[in-house]
C-alpha cells in the first residue's frame, strides 16, 4: 500500500460523507418542496451546495496530482484530517437539519454562509500551503530532456482563475446582499470547473 493509499483510505470515507451530506440536503429540500408544506429554496443554498461539491472534487484532483509526493507520517495525517474535517463541517451547514422549520432557505443561507465560505477558504488555503511544502518530485528516469512547453494562454487562465477564486471567497465573506452573493457563487462554480480543466493541461 502506497502512502497516498494509506492517507486516503483513512479520510476518503469522510470526504464521501461530506458529499453525501450535501446530496442529502438537496434531497430533503426537494421532498419538502413537493410536500404539503412547500418551502422556498431559492438559488443561494443550492449554489452553495454545488460550490462545496465542486471544491471537494478539486481537492481530490489536487491530492491525486500530488499522490507520489504525499507521505504517510503523523503530520501529513493531521493536516489531511484538518482539511477534510473542515470540508465535512462546511458540508453539514449548507442545508438545515429540519428544513420544514425554514420556509425560506435564503434565511438559512444568511445565517450560515460565512461559516461555510470561511471553511472553504480555510480548507483551500491549507491545501495550497500543504502543496507548497511537499518535496519536489525527482526527475523520472525515462524523462526526455526536451520538456513540453506550457501554453502561455492556458497558464494565464489558470493563474487568473486561481486569484479570482481567492478574491471571490473573500468577497463572499464581506458582501451581505443576496443578489451579489448569488452572482459570486455562480462565478465561483464556473471558475472552479475552468481551473480544474485547465490544470490538467498546464
Amino acid at each position: 500500500m502506497s502512502p497516498f493509499e494509506l492517507v486516503f483510505a483513512a479520510f476518503g470515507l469522510l470526504l464521501g460523507l461530506a458529499i453525501s451530506e450535501v446530496l442529502g440536503g438537496f434531497s430533503r429540500a426537494l421532498k419538502l418542496k413537493r410536500g404539503t408544506r412547500p418551502v422556498r429554496i431559492g438559488w443561494l443554498t443550492p449554489l452553495l451546495g454545488l460550490l462545496v461539491m465542486l471544491d471537494l472534487t478539486n481537492f481530490w484532483l489536487l491530492a491525486w496530482d500530488a499522490r507520489d509526493l504525499i507521505g504517510a507520517d503523523y503530520l501529513t495525517l493531521v493536516a489531511v484530517l484538518a482539511i477534510v474535517g473542515v470540508y465535512y463541517l462546511a458540508a453539514t451547514l449548507i442545508f438545515p437539519d429540519t428544513p420544514e422549520e425554514w420556509p425560506d432557505f435564503d434565511d438559512w443561507y444568511d445565517r450560515q454562509n460565512r461559516l461555510v465560505v470561511g471553511g472553504l477558504l480555510a480548507a483551500n488555503v491549507m491545501s495550497w500551503i500543504g502543496l507548497a511544502l511537499l518535496p519536489e518530485a525527482p526527475p523520472a528516469l525515462d524523462a526526455t530532456p526536451a520538456a513540453v512547453p506550457v501554453d502561455p494562454l492556458l497558464d494565464l487562465v489558470y493563474n487568473v482563475s486561481g486569484f479570482s477564486i481567492l478574491a471571490l471567497f473573500v468577497a463572499l465573506l464581506l458582501v451581505q446582499r443576496r443578489r451579489p452573493n448569488a452572482v459570486m457563487l455562480a462565478a465561483l462554480c464556473v471558475l472552479l470547473v475552468v481551473s480544474a480543466v485547465v490544470e490538467g493541461k498546464v
